[in-house]
């Protein structure tokens, strides 16, 4: 137990570094600016107090989980407008201030306004700070809203809100430093004035929810350490097993190898065990993507393969996996899989309908997805994890189950062999990003990635973050890959900025790259073939005029030569496409 409390004050300085702090941060510096010196204290205080409090212990009171929605959301962004108009105008500051100033004598003391302000300022911040939920947080939160509270939780959330709190404090005074020099040189009244307005937009911000908008965004378009610093820690040996002590075991786990062997009348059996019978869609709220609204029935969808995936959408973690949803669901549903979403809220703002409804048109989800705001469905799966994945099979069976992100192979090899089990035709191609085409036998160079987790070939290491790469001076040895110009590379992928460029020797008759283009938007990368724009008769069916213009995720067909040759290619990309992974056939 100390040990889980180490790594959850850990996780909570770790979060507060992140980006994910970014909507929060301008009000708390605009607010540690200004008033007596201990007010930054003060706002520290009422954030981790409320913070802690709203997690582990007014879930029910709020009618929610986590953070506050609704009423409780409005009067918080409420309180962040009022002081922003305060340092506005100071006549109504004063006012503001008057009841608080009575408070003094009850505590610290501090020249003018201070703590006791900065005490209420930061209650508010504290029910709209969301910082990026690695698994302890997660485990806290949903352990609160299915199981109650008890003292582990409330030791365990304290220390990451105290966590949070130390370097968050460093922000606040460290901020209040550095404009007292500006105040100091006589611009006090405009500086005020600033501040004033940098909180009234944020505020606003917050009304029109673009905080949580932002959140998405910083999952697609940050790396990963910068997101989550903290991830290998809380993913640690240690850290899950006391975890798991925590939240107990979930309901169906297939990576504990328990379940009885398939029988099947149709079709070939397949080999993954059956973990149990798969509970309904219950409890639920609204349900999207769906006619009529009606909520999906694993009853009726009997004869097909379910994937039901549980999500939230300020979860970054859940966002990263939205692309290889997408692509299952084009790849599979004519072939017999139904992709259903389950959004149970880690924060209870994400109990809107509304609020549900713009993520999944921001994610372009076009599955089924069902709201389950009492954890009803959440609870009858016995889930533990956003996300969790529980593949179903054809006799409502659930068969496979992977929690948190990543095995996007292995799941997608346990659809096609269910798939299959049913009866299914699900020939063809894979979605996976990281699929191989049928590969001639005199194919020399490997498969390889562009994210820096398993990048293979490359002259110079891919560094995660973004960095200027340069090409090397000598020609590149077959099999071989170097990038060029600006990249921000993360575990899993590498998006391309000003300049960028990539050149390989390769040993292969055809060439494929898995690309996306942010926002969908059709983005071109020029394909060179030993320094020339490809020929028509060497290119790849998704290259037209030496160029492949890129716009969904997808494997794009670069290169289609008569048979494997030693070629030099250069592929030239516009800013904003995101390369994957690359194959050779």
């Amino acid at each position: 137990m100390a040990l889980l409390i180490v790594f959850a004050f850990l996780a909570g300085a770790g979060t507060a570094i992140t980006p994910c702090v970014l909507p929060v941060l301008p009000a708390l510096l605009s607010a540690s600016a200004t008033g007596g010196r201990r007010r930054p204290l003060g706002i520290i205080i009422g954030l981790t107090f409320t913070h802690t409090l709203a997690i582990v212990a007014i879930a029910k009171v709020i009618e929610g989980v986590g953070l506050a929605e609704g009423v409780t959301r409005t009067l918080a962004v409420t309180v962040l407008l009022l002081f922003g108009l305060a340092l506005l105008w100071p006549a109504l500051g004063d006012r503001l201030e008057a009841p608080l100033s009575r408070a003094q004598r009850l505590g610290p003391k501090s020249a003018g306004t201070g703590f006791w302000s900065g005490l209420a300022v930061g209650a508010a911040l504290g029910f709209v700070y969301a910082p990026c939920a690695g698994p302890i947080l997660a485990s806290v939160v949903s352990v609160s809203a299915t199981q109650g509270t008890s003292a582990e939780l409330v030791a365990i959330a304290i220390a990451y809100g105290v966590g949070s709190a130390v370097v968050l404090f460093g922000f606040a005074y460290g901020g209040r430093r550095l404009l007292e020099r500006i105040r100091s040189a006589g611009r006090g009244p405009a500086l005020q004035r600033v501040l004033g307005v940098v909180m009234v937009a944020t505020a606003v911000a917050m009304f029109g929810q673009l905080d949580v908008r932002f959140q998405t965004a910083l999952a697609n378009d940050f790396p990963d350490f910068l997101v989550n610093p903290t991830e290998a820690l809380e993913r640690s040996g240690a850290s899950e097993s006391r975890l798991a002590d925590l939240r107990g075991q979930p309901r169906f786990d297939s990576s504990r190898g328990h379940g009885a062997a398939a029988r099947t009348r149709a079709g070939t059996a397949s080999e993954l065990p059956v973990l149990g019978p798969a509970p309904e869609f219950v409890g639920t709220q609204k349900a999207f993507n769906t006619p009529g609204g009606s909520t999906p029935s694993l009853a009726a969808l009997r004869g097909r393969v379910v994937l039901v995936d549980f999500w939230t959408y300020t979860c970054i973690n859940c966002i990263r996996t939205f692309p290889t949803l997408r692509a299952l669901d084009r790849r599979y549903r004519g072939d017999g899989l139904s992709v259903v979403g389950v959004h149970t809220p880690e924060f209870s703002f994400e109990r809107r309908a509304s609020n549900v409804k713009a993520a999944i048109e921001q994610n372009d989800l076009r599955y089924p997805v069902v709201q389950d705001n009492d954890f009803a469905t959440w609870n009858a799966y016995g889930n533990q994890y956003w996300p969790a994945k529980y593949l179903i099979d054809a006799r409502g069976n659930v068969r496979y189950t992977h929690f948190g992100e990543g095995g996007e192979a292995e799941t997608e090899a346990a659809i096609r062999s269910l798939l299959a089990e049913a009866g299914h035709d699900a020939g063809g191609p894979r979605a996976d990003a990281r699929q191989r085409e049928v590969a001639s036998q005199r194919v020399q160079t490997r498969e390889t990635y562009l994210g820096y987790e398993r990048a293979e070939g490359f002259v110079r290491p891919l560094v995660p973050g973004s960095h200027s790469y340069r090409a090397p001076a000598s020609p590149l040895p077959d099999s071989a890959f170097a990038l060029s110009g600006r990249w921000s590379v993360a575990r899993q992928s590498a998006r391309a900025g000003r300049g960028a460029a990539i050149d390989s020797r390769f040993v292969a008759r055809n060439v494929f790259l898995v690309l996306s283009s942010r926002g969908d938007r059709p983005r071109p990368v020029r394909v060179l073939l030993d320094g020339r724009p490809v020929r028509a008769k060497e290119a790849g069916r998704d290259v037209r005029g030496g160029v492949a213009t890129v716009r969904r995720q997808r494997l794009y067909r670069l290169v289609s030569l008569p048979r494997v040759q030693s070629r030099r290619l250069t592929l030239r990309f516009a800013p904003g496409v995101s390369g994957y992974a690359f194959t050779f056939g």
